[in-house]
């Protein structure tokens, strides 16, 4: 007679069970999946990358069409703030001071000026800079260009090429910052800087006036909240005055309602004041941000690009307790006269502080590095 098998259920083993088959399941797709798009180039990076391409072509091209937007915004408001300051500031100066400081600051703006106009032409006509066919030093070959790529060369996506010591691309020089031009676009941004600056100050009494004046505050709809702000100041001064004395109030109330009644140019410039003001205390701001960023880049000998790639190295090196020096920073002062092209007699006062278009030393394909100098006769000469 054959024995019968006891059957025993254990439930509390069925969850550790399911669990074990839904791993194999797992691990057998996954060899699945390896065994068919394996690459051992790939890493999460790269994925990345990948995945964010969508991404980079939308901003590329919406770069490459607001290029020109950008640059007419540039021109026009700049043109905006030049005329407030002739029709409004300099009068307003002239009536508050006497000749000598209104010949100063008639001095100042136009060297200001000049100093703008000229850089911002040069950085947005002059090209960065762009690697020839044959080079005789090459680090890497551009994947986009598949053409050789000297050192301190990038790829720009926008422009669609490659550009010699790139440091980004400005939608607002509708350029490329690269070799030739990037002195001229730290001058354009430290010189616009200055003139917002001294603009807002020498412009400050007549913006309190209109800001603060008995007229009604007529500014565009964006700038609602101040209007919000400004009215609710004025209701409780009118409500105060109201208190202390009718006749007073209907004296005010008389002259509000005349000021109101204004013609169109008091508009025009009354907005264009507040305007101008609101305008250069803004853009001081993120060019003063935007300056000092930059400066402290030039003073390592480094681009906005070497930072990012220079600090991956530094983690990198930092983790087998080595330490990344910059093969292209001599030092904080070397660095600035390197970057200005003051070489060959040049001075800081007459190439700096005044128009100049003398090009910057090198040929921005063979670099000096701190650590040798190359020297095609005799091959490297160690420091």
């Amino acid at each position: 007679m054959p024995r019968m098998v006891k059957v025993h259920w254990r439930l509390s083993e069925c969850p550790s069970r399911l669990t074990a088959n839904i791993r194999d399941r797992l691990e057998s797709w996954r060899i699945i999946y390896m065994s068919l798009c394996y690459n051992q180039f790939t890493t999460w990076n790269t994925v990345l990358d990948t995945s964010m391409e969508p991404l980079f072509w939308l901003v590329d091209n919406s770069a490459r069409v607001m290029g020109p937007i950008m640059v007419t915004m540039v021109v026009l408001l700049t043109t905006m703030v030049v005329m407030v300051f002739y029709v409004c500031i300099l009068p307003h100066i002239y009536y508050q001071t006497d000749i000598f400081w209104s010949l100063v600051h008639l001095i100042v703006a136009h060297w200001v000026l000049m100093n703008i106009v000229f850089n911002y032409c040069m950085a947005v006509f002059t090209k960065p800079g762009h690697p020839p066919q044959s080079v005789p030093e090459v680090v890497s070959i551009c994947k986009k260009c598949i053409s050789p790529k000297p050192p301190r060369a990038h790829h720009c996506t926008v422009c669609n090429a490659c550009v010699l010591k790139m440091d980004h691309h400005c939608p607002w020089l509708n350029n490329c910052v690269g070799f030739h031009n990037h002195r001229y676009f730290f001058q354009f941004v430290c010189f616009m800087w200055f003139g917002t600056v001294y603009a807002g100050i020498a412009g400050y009494d007549v913006f309190k006036q209109h800001f603060f004046g008995n007229k009604d505050l007529i500014v565009p709809a964006f700038f609602f909240p101040i209007n919000m702000v400004y009215h609710m100041w004025n209701k409780s001064q009118d409500e105060e005055a109201v208190n202390a004395s009718s006749e007073t109030n209907k004296m005010a109330d008389d002259d509000s309602e005349s000021d109101i009644k204004a013609t169109l140019e008091d508009q025009v410039l009354h907005n264009a004041i507040i305007l101008q003001f609101l305008l250069c205390a803004g853009v001081a701001i993120a060019l003063g941000l935007l300056a000092a960023y930059h400066a402290r880049l030039i003073s390592q000998g480094q681009t906005s690009i070497e930072q990012h790639i220079n600090n991956k190295e530094r983690a990198r090196l930092k983790k087998k307790n080595m330490k990344f020096r910059n093969p292209y920073d001599f030092g904080f002062w070397k660095n600035w006269k390197l970057f200005f092209g003051l070489s060959r007699g040049r001075s800081f006062f007459r190439h700096v502080l005044f128009p100049s278009r003398h090009d910057p030393v090198g040929n921005g394909i063979t670099w000096d590095t701190c650590t040798f100098k190359l020297d095609h006769n005799r091959l490297l000469d160690l420091l």
